[in-house]
């Protein structure tokens, strides 16, 4: 007798969700993640801040499935999709490079955006990833280093520049984060600068910070940032980022440090499910399934599901693993011959935090900013970590670091040590010199 074979691309929240939830059918369910980790990416910002080790937010996928016998892991990437022969590709594996499938979820998540201008990626770094966080934190944290021992003064007010590029949760919080690290944490770690004069800027094209927030809420998150020290731009895009700075309309801002926060895309892998929206999202239909594909589930940020009330449901961590719990619930009705049910989003609120006792929430009816919002950020996202050490971790390191201002994890890590030299913020604006 056939057992029925369900493939998951990706280890993030939906696809754990998903196979979880699938723990007592008798299914055969595998995992493909290019990584062995699952990742908490909201608190992914903290590592690129040096308050979090990147062990603190993440967790072997096979640990956290180790009970689930009818899950295997695999790791590899995937380098295609074919729905008409309902086959997944490996790219460079050994053994076994092709995956048949009955049924197939894509929780790939997303990437960044750079709004047709690729090229930008070296000079402006995004924050999805571990690699991404730890680069970030190399790039900040040498700025600092090498402007202690900058004579020019214009070569240290460039060095001691940091540009965040997007409004949205991932840029604000990433702003707030570098004005206190710049006031707080570093000002008694060197002799020959004073961290206080670093300048952060919050770059958004768009009119206000926290588009997808209440209007009330936005202004408190601008005026909390403002009396941070964060300088606000609002309604003038990036139009060129370079080793030397940030154009911000025709202006050119000489900055050693530009990051990231302003797109996401969801790349070519899902180019063959069909029909996909600007950002490259799968539209998928009321169930989270293709249209033209009823056995493939495309769930989390890769999705594109506009409900009846006309919302389309969020990218965020809560939609995510309830899509993929709707998906095992819609394979599960198929192996009973019942009918499958559409997916009913069932919204948690959303939050951003903006520094130290400040952040902004909503949920339904209910607004909140201030310390009460923060305190209930910090008790979301400890709650949300995969496993009860890392929740004891993370509490004890920012219980730590809100009593003492300290940042523990402010360490320089090159993981290129030992290969040809990494480039640092001085030398990236001189490349082209030679």
């Amino acid at each position: 007798m056939h057992t029925p074979h369900l493939v998951i691309i990706g280890g993030g929240f939906g696809g754990l969700a998903t196979a979880q939830a699938l723990a007592s059918t008798k299914l055969r369910v595998t995992l493909v993640d290019r990584r062995n980790h699952h990742l908490f990416q909201p608190l992914l910002y903290q590592v690129a801040t040096a308050s979090l080790a990147p062990t603190d937010i993440s967790v072997p996928i096979r640990a956290v499935l180790s009970k689930e016998q009818q899950v295997s892991v695999r790791l590899g990437e995937v380098e295609s999709i074919d729905p008409q022969a309902r086959k997944v590709h490996l790219r460079g594996q050994t053994g076994q490079d092709t995956l048949d499938y009955d049924y197939l979820v894509v929780a790939t998540g997303v990437r960044h955006a750079y709004f047709g201008h690729p090229e930008w990626s070296e000079d402006a770094p995004g924050l999805k990833t571990v690699a991404d966080a730890l680069e970030i934190r190399r790039r900040v944290l040498t700025a600092f280093e090498q402007a202690e021992w900058e004579q020019d003064p214009k070569a240290r007010e460039r060095l001691l520049t940091f540009v965040v590029v997007g409004g949205g949760p991932t840029g604000v919080e990433l702003a707030g984060a570098l004005a206190e690290i710049s006031v707080n944490t570093l000002r008694k770690d060197f002799r020959n600068i004073d961290t206080r004069q670093a300048r952060v800027l919050l770059v958004e094209a768009g009119p206000s910070l926290l588009g997808a927030f209440d209007p009330e809420l936005q202004e408190e998150a601008k005026t909390e940032l403002s009396a941070l020290g964060v300088e606000l731009r609002f309604g003038t895009p990036v139009t060129q980022v370079t080793s030397a700075g940030v154009r911000i309309g025709e202006d050119m801002l000489p900055a050693a440090t530009v990051l990231w926060a302003a797109g996401v895309s969801a790349g070519a892998l899902l180019e063959p499910l069909g029909e996909r929206d600007r950002a490259g999202r799968v539209m998928v239909a009321p169930d989270c399934s293709v249209p033209e594909h009823p056995n493939v589930f495309v769930i989390g940020d890769a999705a594109h599901l506009k409900q009846a009330d006309g919302v389309v449901v969020p990218g965020l961590a809560p939609a995510a693993v309830q899509m993929g719990r709707h998906a095992a619930r819609c394979i599960e009705a198929d192996l009973a011959g019942k009918e499958r049910r559409a997916f009913a989003y069932r919204d948690k609120g959303s939050m951003a935090t903006i520094g130290r006792n400040k952040a902004v929430l909503q949920s339904g009816k209910v607004r909140m900013s201030g310390r009460l919002a923060w305190l209930a950020w910090v008790f979301v996202h400890l709650w949300e970590l995969v496993n009860f050490r890392d929740r004891v971790s993370v509490f004890l390191k920012w219980a730590w670091a809100w009593w003492t201002w300290d940042r523990a994890g402010r360490l320089l890590w090159d993981p290129h040590e030992g290969e040809a030299p990494q480039r640092t913020p001085d030398q990236d604006q001189h490349r082209g010199a030679a």
